[in-house]
C-alpha cells in the first residue's frame, strides 16, 4: 500500500509548468498556415493543442489554489511578462535571426524542431517522475501529458534527424539551431526556489536528458556545442528576454481588450 500523504503542489510550481505549455503553444501555433507542408501544418497545430490543453489543466488546479477569483483565463491572459515563470528558451521567435533578412522568411523550421526536441527530451523525463507526484490532481495530469509528449519528442527527433543528415543548406540550419538554442537548456538545471519548494530535483533529470539529446545528434550528423559557463536564463525567476512581452501582447490581447467578457 502507498502510505505516501497527498499533499497539493506547490503554487509557484503549478504555474511554471503551465506557463511552459502556454507559451511554447502559442509559439508552436504560428506555424499554423506556414509549414513546409500540409501535414506538418497540422501536427504543429495538433502538438499546440496538446500544450494549451496541458495549460489549461495546471492553471485550473492552480487557481483552485490561488482563490481569490482567479481562474484559468486571468492566470494566463491578465498577468505580465515578469510574472510568467516559463523557460526562456519558450519565448524565443522562430527565426532567431538564423534566416538571412533578405529571404523574407519570418521563421525557421528548425529553430522550432530543435526547440521542441530539446523541450520534449525533458518533459518526457519529467511528466513521467510527476506521475508519482504526492498532489494526485497533477499526477494525473501528468500521465495524460506523457502519453502526448512522448508523440512530440518523436516528431520533433525524425525532424533533426531528416534535417541534420538531409541536404548542405538543412544540415546547416539544424546546426545553426542547435548552437544557438543549447545554451538557454542550461536553464533546465539551475536551481530554483519554485522547484524546490515543489520537493522537485530537475538535476537527477540530466544524465537521461544528455543520453536522448546525444543519441539523436549524433544520428543526425551534428555536432552537440561545447558547454560554456556563463550566463543563465533566469525565466523561471521572472526574468524574460523582450520577445515574452510581444508575444503575450499577441496572446491576452482580445480578452485584455474584453476584460469579463464569457466566450
Amino acid at each position: 500500500m502507498d502510505a505516501r500523504v497527498e499533499q497539493a503542489a506547490p503554487l509557484p510550481y503549478l504555474l511554471h509548468l503551465a506557463d511552459n505549455a502556454v507559451v511554447l503553444g502559442q509559439r508552436n501555433a504560428e506555424w499554423c498556415g506556414h509549414a513546409p507542408i500540409l501535414e506538418e501544418d497540422l501536427a504543429m497545430a495538433n502538438n499546440s493543442l496538446d500544450l494549451i490543453g496541458q495549460a489549461r489543466l495546471l492553471y485550473q488546479h492552480a487557481a483552485a489554489q490561488a482563490g481569490s477569483g482567479a481562474t484559468e483565463d486571468t492566470l494566463a491572459y491578465f498577468r505580465d511578462a515578469p510574472e510568467f515563470r516559463n523557460y526562456v528558451l519558450l519565448e524565443l521567435p522562430h527565426n532567431a535571426g538564423l534566416v538571412p533578412a533578405a529571404s523574407g522568411a519570418a521563421r525557421d523550421w528548425a529553430v522550432s524542431i530543435v526547440r521542441n526536441f530539446l523541450y520534449s527530451a525533458l518533459m518526457v523525463l519529467a511528466w513521467d517522475r510527476l506521475r508519482q507526484s504526492t498532489d494526485p490532481q497533477l499526477a494525473a495530469i501528468a500521465a495524460k501529458s506523457l502519453k502526448e509528449v512522448r508523440y512530440h519528442l518523436g516528431h520533433a527527433r525524425d525532424w533533426l534527424v531528416r534535417l541534420g543528415d538531409g541536404t548542405a543548406e538543412s544540415h546547416r540550419r539544424a546546426q545553426a539551431a542547435l548552437d544557438y538554442l543549447m545554451p538557454f537548456t542550461e536553464e533546465f538545471w539551475a536551481a530554483s526556489a519554485l522547484e524546490a519548494e515543489a520537493g522537485f530535483d530537475p538535476l537527477a533529470l540530466r544524465a537521461e536528458w544528455d543520453r536522448i539529446v546525444g543519441d539523436a545528434i549524433a544520428e543526425a550528423a551534428l555536432k552537440r556545442p561545447p558547454h560554456i559557463d556563463g550566463w543563465v536564463p533566469r525565466g523561471k525567476d521572472g526574468v524574460h528576454s523582450e520577445h515574452l512581452s510581444y508575444l503575450l501582447g499577441e496572446m491576452q490581447g482580445l480578452a485584455r481588450a474584453h476584460p469579463g467578457a464569457t466566450w
